[in-house]
């Protein structure tokens, strides 16, 4: 067994490793989700329209920038 109940005390419990975890796990889910988006418009432009592999390339440089822009993270306002 874990022991008694009494020995938990509510707060107490360092979760450094845990939040870095978390974090980490959602820099990674976004960045891939964008790559994600980007590949499938490239793909289906390229092979699904008559806007070939040119079109879809363009389409996809084009998708990537506004989404890392979008996505980047923003500096802490200092001082506010």
């Amino acid at each position: 067994m874990a022991g008694p109940a009494g020995d938990y005390h509510r707060g107490e419990m360092d979760i450094h490793e845990q939040a870095g975890t978390y974090k980490a796990f959602l820099a990674v889910s976004k960045w891939f989700s964008l790559l994600l988006a980007a590949s499938l418009v490239t793909l289906v432009i390229w092979f699904c329209t008559k806007g070939g592999f040119l079109g879809g390339a363009i389409t996809g440089v084009v998708i990537l920038v506004v989404g890392f822009l979008a996505l980047r993270s923003k500096p802490a306002d200092v001082g506010h």
